[in-house]
């Protein structure tokens, strides 16, 4: 059986910059040209701006899939944001596995580096802020299509272009539309026994972790 992968079409970092009123965010990323070095923290140069909700062990690296993109340039006519990677403020623009494929806990390669899948990213209000939009957030919610968070388990060096391949995968029966279905999509009121288990895996992300707790209470 082939090792399932995903192909890198870029690695982007972003710096805190005005984004509206007094806010400030860093989603908006620009790609790196060459190698990037990938530590505890993630990709080398990239920022936060809240670091109550972004970065951290559990929240290194954002991958948002590719594969979407055509999904949302058929319901985003010409909206320049889907021009390039970056739209959904991701580290990591790659294809080849979605959300309904890659499973929490998951462990990939980043060049030399190592990574894990910790959750799902869950969506906020800039993101439709960032597309001028009212309805990213909600279409994001009802569609699964979140995107994810890795940890590193192995600082190293990527760049694009680079392949990222599965070594090991713990948990099949947990793919990340899965998780993110019932913890962020509604899906925990007709599932609470699916929720409670959640809650006691190490794996999970603490404030998911936590979360499942409170929602299979």
């Amino acid at each position: 059986m082939d090792t399932p992968f995903m192909t890198v079409d870029a690695l982007l970092v972003g710096k805190p910059a005005p984004f509206r009123g007094p806010d400030y965010s860093a989603i908006a990323k620009t790609p790196v040209t060459g190698p990037v070095r990938i530590g505890w923290g993630g990709l080398e140069g990239d920022q936060v701006a809240d670091p109550i909700h972004h970065g951290g062990w559990d929240k290194a690296i954002h991958l948002y899939p590719q594969d979407h993109y055509a999904w949302w340039r058929d319901r985003k006519p010409g909206h320049p944001l889907l021009d390039a990677p970056g739209a959904f403020g991701e580290n990591i623009a790659a294809r080849g596995m979605t959300e309904e494929t890659i499973c929490l806990g998951d462990r990939f390669t980043l060049g030399s580096a190592i990574v894990e899948v910790s959750h799902g990213r869950q969506p906020c209000w800039k993101l439709d802020h960032r597309f001028g939009a009212r309805d990213v957030l909600a279409t994001i919610v009802k569609t699964g299509r979140c995107g994810l968070y890795f940890r590193v388990i192995r600082e190293g060096e990527a760049q694009a272009g680079e392949r990222m391949a599965l070594l090991d995968r713990p948990l099949p029966d947990w793919p990340i539309a899965r998780v993110f279905h019932l913890l962020i999509g509604g899906g925990h009121k007709a599932d609470r026994d699916a929720v409670a288990l959640l809650a006691d895996m190490p794996v999970l992300a603490e404030a998911w972790r936590e979360r499942a707790w409170h929602l299979a209470c």
